[in-house]
């Protein structure tokens, strides 16, 4: 058999009794699940300070063992150790040679035993005879007992003897669900993958929320793959929902209003009214979002007040003092760097010129147009999903780009998607290349009148939702699409 111990995470260890006995017995039914999706040959053993994993020994299993038990929320590191009946030094001696001397060869070293039981000696006494025979059978090895280059761990519990073979960080924070619930506004990007990912560690069952500004099927695909991800990798123990709620009417409102500057702000707060309905329905009990202190203007101190006033429920954002590249470091490290780089983040490209100090009674003005009516029917429209229902591999189009208007094919008629704004500030003007303005949240109706046989390319200044709408348009069966994007 093979063996791992499970160390609990410190905070879970400085816990009342009670407390401690429910993270370790929630925190040992997980393990237990987890595994016996690779093999019913296991024992978990809560034994109060750890807890032992025994499965048969087989390579192949133990690897896959690994891979489970460092994704696990709770847990501060795992011990994967080999056992022998202890019997007296020299046999102690020889399992430790036979088991690390390759690995000691030319090093240096130092042995640590952990001793329980009665005994007529003390742990010091083995070690020290330990070290020793180390240093005399095993070529070029060197006792140094700070900083050594290689430890060896000794646990001997009565009549057992273990030895470390190796050891491997846990994921920390606390058992799943011993936390209540949230609901994450995942977009897919960075920030809400990781913020996502941060609730879940912490113990906390998470569910997915993801707002459609533009109605690309693909673009949802590729958010559920990521959200998928991280309930699959951190947290399947406990299934979660997704919800996906169309805003494409909720964006109409906000760019038809007449105070471009709080576009922004209106978004997040037709999110956060949308969101807290949603988390209803999940029974969450808290709001969990991706921003970050004065990364965008939205998320400066006063528009995060301003948009936090519209709902009672309570917002979470365990990114706010980080850095973006802490961020993506995090995303790289956790799995989702790649998935989260090739989904577009828009929702700061319908601002222009937005604001970083909001005030409360433009907004309010501003907001008229956007109803609880509307907010209520889109929400009420959005299926309540099963994580594990939603699952699909996301649409791999992308429509060829032109950097230059003599690269556009014959024909090509340049579709302009930029808000009205956008578009007559920086007016498009090609030298021999029809050019037509449609905001790209009418283009789906407009396109419905047109003549899809043309090749088309679309432009927004960004190149963000210009991607999106390709993706929406090509469901659409609009054939010849094509993106440009000049080169500054």
């Amino acid at each position: 058999m093979m063996k791992f111990i499970v160390r609990l995470h410190a905070e879970i260890t400085v816990k009342s009794k009670s407390l401690r006995k429910r993270h370790g017995s929630v925190l040992s039914s997980n393990i237990r699940n987890l595994i016996k999706q690779h093999t019913d040959q296991v024992a978990v053993r809560w034994l109060w300070d750890k807890i032992e994993v025994e499965i048969p020994a087989d390579e192949q299993l133990a690897g896959k063992v690994r891979d489970v038990l460092v994704c696990i929320p709770g847990i501060s590191h795992i011990e994967e150790v080999i056992e022998t009946d202890f019997t007296d030094f020299e046999g102690a001696l020889q399992f430790v040679i036979d088991n690390m001397g390759p690995a000691l060869t030319h090093k240096s070293f130092a042995v640590r035993v952990k001793r329980r039981g009665k005994h007529e000696f003390s742990s010091q006494d083995l070690a020290v005879y330990i070290g020793g025979g180390i240093r005399a059978r095993v070529e070029g090895a060197t006792v140094k007992l700070v900083q050594p280059q290689e430890t060896v761990q000794l646990w001997l519990e009565n009549d057992t003897l273990s030895l470390l073979v190796r050891r491997l960080p846990g994921l920390g924070g606390y058992p799943l669900p011993t936390q209540e619930t949230a609901l994450s506004l995942i977009s897919g990007g960075f920030d809400s993958a990781v913020a996502s990912y941060q609730f879940i560690r912490r113990g906390a069952r998470t569910h997915f929320c993801f707002f459609n500004l533009g109605g690309a099927a693909a673009h949802e695909a590729a958010v559920r793959e990521v959200a998928y991800y991280v309930w699959k990798k951190y947290s399947s123990t406990h299934p979660v929902k997704f919800v996906s709620v169309d805003f494409s009417g909720v964006v109409e409102a906000i760019l038809n209003q007449n105070e471009p500057g709080v576009m922004g702000v209106l978004l997040k707060r037709s999110m956060l009214r949308a969101a807290a309905l949603v988390a209803d329905r999940v029974n969450a009990q808290a709001l969990v979002t991706g921003e970050a202190l004065g990364q965008v203007s939205s998320q400066t101190l006063s528009n995060l007040q301003i948009i936090d006033e519209v709902t009672h429920k309570l917002v979470l954002r365990p990114l706010i003092t980080m850095d973006k590249q802490d961020i993506v470091n995090i995303a790289r490290d956790i799995g989702v760097e790649e998935m989260a780089a090739s989904i577009p983040e828009y929702c700061g490209v319908i601002s222009n010129k937005p604001t970083v100090k909001a005030k409360q009674q433009v907004v309010l003005a501003a907001e008229a147009g956007i109803t609880d009516e509307m907010i209520e029917e889109a929400v009420m429209a959005a299926p309540v999903k099963d994580i594990r229902e939603v699952h699909a591999q996301p649409t791999a189009y992308m429509p060829p780009i032109y950097t230059q208007e003599q690269e556009l094919p014959t024909g090509t008629v340049v579709i302009d998607i930029r808000s009205p704004e956008e578009e007559d500030e920086a007016p498009l003007s090609l030298a021999s290349t029809e050019v037509v303005h449609i905001p790209f949240f009418k283009l789906a109706n407009k396109m419905q009148t047109m003549d899809t046989s043309k090749p088309y390319a679309l432009y927004c200044q960004q190149g963000v939702m210009s991607r999106l709408q390709a993706i929406a348009l090509k469901e659409q069966g609009v054939a010849h699409l094509a993106l440009y994007e000049p080169k500054d």
